[in-house]
């Protein structure tokens, strides 16, 4: 085998790597798009979940006040 074939067959393994190499790429950045969606959303979920705890705490609060005032009435 020349130099010439030896050439053309590592040229053809190295365009094989590179081709897998961007398909593994895309692979990472649709799993990167992905997860950053999710924390997104979980984080989006996570502020909700917060605001829904402190409006329930405010209220239990203001029943306490409510029933302390009624035991003193």
């Amino acid at each position: 085998m020349d130099s010439l074939d030896q050439t053309g067959k590592d040229l053809e393994r190295l365009e094989q790597q590179l081709k897998l190499l961007l398909k593994q790429t895309q692979k990472l950045r649709e799993e990167n798009r992905s997860l950053q969606n999710r924390q997104e959303s979980l984080v989006a979920e996570r502020a909700g979940l917060v605001a829904k705890n402190e409006e329930a705490r405010s209220k239990v609060e203001a029943m306490i006040h409510r029933l302390k005032a009624l035991e003193q009435s």
